[in-house]
């Protein structure tokens, strides 16, 4: 019987938790020996008097304490150490703010048994009805087909992580399971032995581009990442975490520098150290100090207040 973890973050947000553990709770497990792993991120509202002996009726349960916020990658980097420590053959690390079709693990699951080169997956993610960026730009025949990911791709010239098709109406333009550059981290089956080759995601990133940086490391190590549309879920898209906010300003600025200057071309890598120096003079106040922290080393949660 194949092994499956289910990991879950949670950051003081035990009412979203528990609403994603009750969908987790109509998941079809049959043929699989599953669990859901729930990682409390140093919580100080009422997570742990709620979630630590929380009962679902189709797989077992485990609630572990970080007892700090760790971030999103050193967060689920707990869980990932417990899954692999356990002998799961898969982990899905899964967002507590999105909603699954009942079948999404037997089905993610299947595709990965059938090739065994696939390391990391991901599936079809739309914007879960209401959370659309542009709500008025749809008929309401369209809300809930809206997509906000269909596969990733790095924009190598100019260091960015890009979702395919995002504010996109699904209309079978991305019905093809492709190898992809990056996997989105809101739903990301990892196969047992991807740990086993490159390790835990990036923790100094705190959290943005780990899951990129991730993708990067599996497919150097010879795993294919890859984009599934035969299942799908949708998120609950948050806008605090939007463009132009000051989390986003620091820890994008920051870790793209990492991630580009690691990764990239030598010119694309020269072009972003004089973009760096650009956002010192004249960028917004927390693109400034995530340049600064970049360079001087201040990695994790950093300046972050």
């Amino acid at each position: 019987m194949v092994k499956v973890s289910l990991i879950i973050l949670n950051w003081n947000a035990r009412k979203m938790t528990q609403e994603e553990l009750e969908n987790v709770a109509k998941l079809d497990t049959n043929g699989l020996d599953a669990k859901c792993v729930v990682v409390d991120n140093g919580s100080i509202d009422d997570s742990q008097e709620k979630l630590s002996n929380y009962k679902l009726p189709n797989m077992n349960y485990k609630f572990i304490e970080t007892n700090a916020n760790l971030g999103y990658a050193g967060g689920n980097n707990f869980g990932l150490k417990y899954s692999f420590k356990e002998g799961f053959d898969y982990t899905v690390l899964l967002n507590n703010d999105v909603i699954l079709p009942k079948d999404i693990l037997i089905k993610l699951v299947s595709i990965v048994e059938k090739d065994q080169k696939i390391g990391l997956l991901a599936p079809k993610m739309y914007f879960a009805k209401g959370y659309e960026f542009h709500k008025d730009r749809y008929k309401e025949s369209e809300l809930g087909k809206v997509f906000w990911y269909a596969g990733g791709f790095i924009d190598w010239n100019n260091v960015y992580s890009k979702h395919r098709g995002v504010d996109e109406v699904d209309r079978g333009q991305y019905d093809k399971e492709e190898v992809v550059d990056a996997a989105n981290g809101a739903c990301l089956l990892i196969r047992k032995n991807v740990i086993r080759d490159i390790g835990l995601l990036k923790d100094k990133y705190f959290m943005y581009w780990e899951d990129a940086d991730y993708c990067i490391r599996a497919k150097k190590a010879g795993w294919k990442v890859v984009y599934t549309p035969e299942t799908e879920l949708w998120h609950k898209v948050s806008s605090s975490s939007a463009i132009g906010s000051n989390l986003n300003d620091y820890f994008l600025t920051r870790n793209r520098l990492d991630f580009g200057l690691r990764y990239a071309p030598l010119k694309t890598k020269l072009a972003l150290i004089k973009e760096s120096m650009k956002l010192l003079i004249s960028g917004r106040s927390w693109q400034k100090i995530g340049v600064r922290d970049y360079y001087l080393g201040k990695w994790g949660k950093g300046s972050w207040r």
